[in-house]
């Protein structure tokens, strides 16, 4: 591969990055309670790329371009998962503290150990990536060149890139996190994230029931 295809490649991967997504969104909730979830969440997201671009390596990714049923199961599972994030967080913010009430700083529901779990589970559930990675990075992988390898390489840039930018989220919404712990500001952006999720989550349950 030449430095130019790197970079063009680096920069649909920046592109990828910074349209709002799943991950983009649950990084953000995370960091409401504690930044370095946030950032260990962002780490998951980054591994699990790691985990497409090895399947894409090897192969096995094919799969979903040969089966619309295992992608439809694949992305129901997704659509689940992230409804039952969004769900759950809006259920434990509604109980957190009466309106009018002042409320304590927040408390650290994630721990880093549980964040990456969340971040890696969401990319790995997430087929927009798979599917990503279906469909550029084999247009990068030079002929007779070593498959995996080459792979590899693509999904360590894909998966930097992707863990930058997502920590970067964290980090901001650390640095505002004395405005953000405001009572009302707090509850309002849980719930705002969490009820995104939560539509997203529907979203591709209900457009896979209708494939």
């Amino acid at each position: 591969m030449t430095a130019v295809s790197l970079l063009a490649f680096a920069g649909l991967c920046l592109l990828l990055s910074v349209t709002p997504g799943p991950d983009t969104f649950l990084v953000l909730r995370i960091s409401l309670r504690s930044a370095g979830a946030g950032i260990a969440a962002a780490f998951g997201s980054a591994v699990a790329s790691m985990v497409w671009a090895v399947l894409v390596g090897v192969g096995l990714a094919a799969v979903l371009e040969e089966s619309a049923e295992v992608f439809r199961w694949l992305k129901v599972a997704g659509g689940l998962y992230l409804l039952y994030l969004g769900i759950s967080s809006l259920i434990r913010a509604r109980r957190s503290t009466p309106s009018g009430t002042p409320e304590p700083s927040p408390r650290r529901e994630y721990s880093r150990k549980a964040g990456f779990g969340a971040g890696a589970l969401s990319t790995l559930l997430n087929p927009k990536v798979g599917l990503f990675y279906l469909a550029v990075v084999p247009q990068f992988i030079p002929h007779g060149g070593n498959t995996l390898d080459t792979a590899m390489v693509l999904g360590g840039i894909e998966s930097a890139i992707g863990f930058a930018y997502l920590a970067a989220v964290s980090i901001a919404a650390a640095k505002a996190m004395a405005w953000l712990q405001r009572p009302r500001v707090s509850r309002s952006l849980e719930r705002g994230s969490s009820g995104m999720l939560a539509a997203l989550g529907l979203g591709m349950v209900a457009s896979s029931a209708g494939s």
